[in-house]
């Protein structure tokens, strides 16, 4: 809702005011610094509606909806005086909630933007870089009130009752400055403290590499992600949402415009996030992507490949990180192929049976030592079994041969045998409890044993896992289609 009406214009046909509007305009960027700062983003989708978020905050999965930064159309149907209604609680609540969430990192509240990135569209920027220079002060009252110094007049100088009560108060006066001198020092050793502290924190931040046994390991990633590339944005490219996602994920990015933090011929720049297939000048010491392969990346914890997000080139499908594949029953093949990436960036492979992760992790670094180690073990069970298959015959024809029975009669039994069990085989009888037929009456005759509630439940399950092969098998049509168009192209 705040992202919303932040991003529709102010319209007093439809009492919508220009105050509310800067006021959720505010509100959302400073939710968007916090997230950015404490490198809590997680995933992101772009639709048609607009471009999705979800962050980890506290602990707990928040996912919210932003719109695309285009011309809102105000429909007239909708009655905005009850939506606004709701805006004011949702003001109330997500301002108080930004506070307490800047004052548990020991961030100042709220930001104070910078004129200048604040004129040239860039808030975003304004706030981080905010709060990258800026933390809590305990000293709010360091100034203190300047005192009314009293100059007493001749005729009190001369009067000595007077002058010792003058004398008296000019005392007070200095003991009591001197006990807040005393109070100020301690005050600002405490201060700078804290600031050395904060600034120590800081640069931990920025420069450590994840030694922190107790941070998480998808944290360290999403804040390592981008931390040695730099970004240069076009003009024509989602500015704000690549600010927000880049920055997040530990990257240095710029723009073409006022405020920019370097210029576009920096040489120091790896990636250049353009949308337009012609370019006024190309510099060969980087890539110029699609802005979809930032969310790509950043879904896929994995920096992919830039030969298929080059400028001119139909992107892969942009899959959605809020949907999980193997619960489905279907996995695209763009998704299977960034399996493959995460699992050659990571040299891991899937463990045999009876063979434990373990195993593998200590006998095997690295990912041809793993395939060679599987082909090992692939080939000692393989002679295991023919030599157990050979110690088996011969103890039998030694057995059959102490018995007195001779070679020709020993073979003519065994064909004998191996074709009454294939005719056993073939012909099933009902009461075995094999076959289709027998295990649909099998099933019917449990779902008649099964009371009302279990019932429906089963038969609501029923109907999910049909719905799903049917899905499935449509995906799989529209696939098969996709292919054969594109061979015919």
């Amino acid at each position: 809702m705040m992202h919303l009406f932040a991003a529709l214009p102010a319209d007093k046909t439809h009492d919508i005011p220009a105050e509310r509007v800067h006021s959720c305009r505010r509100l959302s960027l400073e939710w968007q610094a916090y997230v950015s700062r404490t490198h809590s983003l997680r995933k992101t989708f772009l639709s048609v509606k607009g471009i999705y978020y979800q962050a980890e905050v506290e602990g707990q999965n928040i996912t919210w909806l932003t719109p695309h930064v285009l011309q809102q159309v105000i429909p007239g149907d909708v009655d905005f005086r009850v939506m606004l209604t709701f805006v004011e609680i949702y003001e109330t609540l997500l301002g108080f909630a930004n506070f307490k969430l800047y004052d548990s990192i020991s961030l100042k509240y709220p930001p104070i933007l910078d004129p200048r990135l604040e004129a040239a569209a860039a808030e975003l920027y304004a706030i981080v870089k905010d709060l990258a220079s800026n933390t809590v002060n305990p000293l709010q009252d360091d100034a203190a009130e300047p005192s009314q110094e009293i100059v007493p007049s001749e005729s009190e100088l001369n009067n000595p009752e007077q002058k010792e009560k003058i004398l008296a108060e000019s005392q007070a006066r200095l003991a009591l400055l001197q006990h807040r001198l005393s109070s100020m020092d301690k005050e600002r050793a405490m201060a700078n403290d804290l600031q050395q502290e904060d600034t120590t924190i800081q640069n931990k931040e920025q420069y450590d590499d994840g030694e922190d046994e107790d941070e998480d390991e998808e944290k360290k990633v999403c804040r390592t992600l981008f931390k040695d590339l730099k970004f240069f944005l076009g003009r024509e490219v989602p500015r704000e949402s690549l600010l927000f996602v880049i920055q997040a994920f530990g990257g240095v990015v710029s723009w073409d415009g006022d405020g920019a933090p370097f210029k576009q011929t920096d040489e120091d720049i790896t990636h250049q996030i353009v949308d337009r297939p012609t370019q006024g000048h190309k510099f060969l010491s980087r890539d110029y992507v699609q802005p979809q392969w930032v969310y790509d990346c950043v879904n896929s914890r994995l920096i992919l490949p830039t030969d298929d997000y080059m400028v001119g080139r139909v992107p892969p499908p942009h899959l959605s990180p809020f949907v999980d594949e193997e619960a489905e029953g279907y996995m695209p093949e763009y998704a299977k192929t960034i399996k493959r990436l995460q699992a050659a960036a990571k040299k891991q492979l899937l463990p045999m049976a009876g063979i434990g992760d373990q195993d593998i992790n200590d006998s095997q670094n690295t990912l041809p030592d793993a395939i060679a180690y599987r082909n090992e073990a692939n080939a000692a069970t393989e002679k295991g079994a023919q030599e157990m298959a050979i110690e088996r015959s011969y103890q039998e024809e030694l057995a059959k041969e102490l018995e007195g029975i001779p070679y020709s009669a020993s073979l003519s039994s065994k064909a004998i045998q191996e074709s009454v069990e294939a005719s056993q085989d073939e012909e099933k009888s009902p009461s075995t409890g094999f076959g289709p037929d027998n295990d649909a009456d099998d099933s019917k005759l449990s779902q008649v044993m099964m009371s009302r509630k279990s019932r429906k439940l089963y038969e609501a399950m029923q109907i999910g896992k049909s719905k799903k092969r049917a899905n499935v098998e449509l995906l799989e049509e529209r696939k098969r289609k996709a292919n054969k168009a594109g061979k015919r192209e």
